[in-house]
């Protein structure tokens, strides 16, 4: 034990001299930024902290190279981030001034909501409405998801809840790509348990079956259990209800959906297999989107959306200045931007509530460090 302490001993006093030589590197760098200040230089110098890393990596080693690569790239992140403030570059970026202008205009959660979603009734986004906004809400299904946007904007629903992400199949593309279209807010989300039912009309069964309708999440969801009928045809459809309404209406025995147990009671259909996902934890989560933002009592989750430079190490700085202001990061999802090769659109969520200044100071720096800045909402976090 003697010697434990005694090596412990040696390492504190090794920090000591490393928080001091930090200190001094810090005082350096805040004079190369007032530099950069007075003679319109900018911040990043990708050449040269790329040349840094090089020198200072083979100085270490072989064995500790990477280690030193990430300990500097961190002391840079630091650094960079300390000559932004000092020169407030982005101080002006559009969309935090847009997030700030939103703040000032935040509403009170709507009573007696209109509410939209993507679908016929029994879609799990219904179920999703009910459960968010309780029993007595006047939800309708509209038939894509943009319908709902064009709704929202138009000012003929309050709220449309929609479908972002599977816990089987991931993201849903179309949700990402209309929330970077539309000035709309996230103001709270859900969770929906899928449990995909096979359903067909009263009479038919497994051996009449030649062709099954579904969404296509909700076939792909369903995979193992349709490749054991390698004879039936698969048809993806726009929604989960609309396949049952489909074959309700068709009055024909060949054809089955998969969907909820609830569209099959509203449709008038025989369930002829239950869970047939072979995840038996298949959950989605809804977000509830506003054409006005919302403060909601709770709110702990922030969802952002941004674009990064083409450069490398634009995207650990993001994830370092995260980890320097001690805030959690709970999502990050890419999309291709639209026109421009091998660039994205990032979504980002992390917690915080109000009043945390680490949550004000993130916000800050990301439109310092990023392209194209918005913030989409904060929400208090659902995913029970």
């Amino acid at each position: 034990m003697d010697e434990l302490n005694t090596l412990r001993q040696e390492i504190d006093a090794i920090d000591r001299e490393l928080v001091e030589l930090f200190r001094r590197r810090m005082d350096v760098t805040r004079r190369v930024g007032e530099y950069k200040r007075a003679n319109g230089l900018p911040v990043l110098d990708q050449a040269r902290e790329r040349q840094v890393l090089q020198n200072k990596g083979e100085l270490a080693g072989e064995a500790l190279r990477p280690a030193v690569i990430t300990l500097l790239q961190t002391v840079m992140a630091l650094s960079r981030r300390q000559q932004r403030d000092l020169m407030s570059q982005g101080a002006d970026n559009p969309g935090l001034t847009r997030w700030q202008s939103a703040q000032d205009g935040a509403r009170q959660p709507i009573p007696a909501p209109r509410v939209v979603y993507q679908g016929e009734p029994g879609a799990y986004s219904e179920q999703a409405s009910l459960d968010f906004f309780g029993p007595a809400v006047s939800s309708t299904g509209l038939e894509q998801f943009e319908d709902c946007f064009l709704a929202l904007r138009e000012g003929r629903a309050d709220y449309a809840v929609l479908p972002i992400e599977n816990s089987t199949t991931g993201a849903i593309r179309q949700i990402y790509d209309l929330l970077t279209q539309y000035e709309c807010y996230i103001v709270g989300e859900t969770t929906v348990r899928i449990e995909h039912c096979l359903m067909a009309l009263p009479g038919a069964s497994l051996d009449t079956i030649t062709h099954v309708y579904s969404h296509e999440q909700g076939l792909f969801q369903c995979e193992r259990f349709l490749n054991a009928h390698p004879n039936w045809k698969q048809v993806p459809q726009a929604d989960t209800a609309g396949s049952a309404k489909m074959v309700a209406d068709s009055s024909d025995p060949t054809k089955a959906a998969i969907c909820s147990a609830r569209a099959a009671e509203i449709y008038g259909l025989d369930i002829l297999a239950r869970g047939v996902n072979h995840n038996a934890h298949n959950t989605t989560r809804f977000v509830v989107v506003s054409p006005r933002l919302e403060l909601r009592p709770g709110a702990d989750k922030i969802s952002t959306l941004f674009v990064l430079p083409h450069e490398a190490g634009s995207l650990n700085e993001i994830l370092t200045m995260f980890s320097v202001h001690g805030l959690n990061l709970v999502k990050l999802e890419s999309r291709p931007l639209p026109g421009r090769s091998w660039e994205y659109m990032f979504f980002l969520e992390f917690t915080g509530r109000p009043g945390d200044p680490a949550v004000g100071d993130a916000l800050h720096e990301l439109a310092q460090t990023t392209g194209e800045f918005r913030v989409l909402g904060w929400f208090p976090s659902n995913l029970d």
